[in-house]
């Protein structure tokens, strides 16, 4: 698992697709057509981290909402982003 340096943004792929329903989200990559499926949690971090500065920066939100110590939350946040970033639905500048 590669390191995330938090400060940078993450801005989601232009070939993907993301379609939610019921508070769950379907994120499909158009040019491969592979999909990563994201639970209610899961989709709440998606969405503040792509609509956030930078990553640090909706760290702070994601504990206010969550209850997860900050250790457990930047773990889950690395582990999202590598494994959207292996599938080339996300980058980071």
């Amino acid at each position: 698992m590669a390191e995330i340096d938090f400060s940078k943004k993450l801005t989601a792929a232009d070939d993907i697709l993301l379609r939610e329903l019921d508070g769950e989200a379907v994120i499909l990559h158009l040019g491969d057509e592979s999909y990563y499926g994201l639970n209610e949690s899961g989709t709440r971090i998606w969405q503040l981290l792509v609509d956030s500065e930078t990553i640090e920066s909706a760290v702070q939100p994601l504990l206010e909402e969550f209850e997860v110590d900050e250790s457990t939350l930047r773990s889950d946040i690395t582990n999202l982003i590598n494994s959207m970033m292996e599938k080339k639905m996300v980058t980071l500048s």
